[in-house]
C-alpha cells in the first residue's frame, strides 16, 4: 500500500532537524513510522473526544493525546 505522507516532505523534515542525506530505506522508514505515530495519536485523540460527547476531534484532544 502506498503511503500518504509524501516522502520528500518527509525528508525535508530530517534534514530540518539536522540529517544532513537521508537514504530512501530511511526515508520510506520514517515515512511509516509518522503515519503509525499519527494514527495512534487519532484513535487516542477520538477517543477524548467521544468521551466529551463530541465526533470532532479538537486541538485539545490532540495535545491531551500527545501526553499519554
Amino acid at each position: 500500500s502506498m503511503a500518504d505522507l509524501p516522502i520528500a516532505a518527509v525528508v525535508r523534515i530530517a534534514k530540518a532537524n539536522g540529517a544532513e542525506r537521508v537514504g530512501s530505506d530511511a526515508a520510506e522508514l520514517l515515512v511509516k513510522k509518522a503515519e503509525a505515530y499519527i494514527g495512534k495519536l487519532t484513535k487516542e485523540a477520538d477517543k477524548l473526544a467521544s468521551h466529551a460527547g463530541r465526533k470532532t476531534i479538537k486541538a485539545e484532544d490532540v495535545e491531551m493525546a500527545d501526553k499519554n
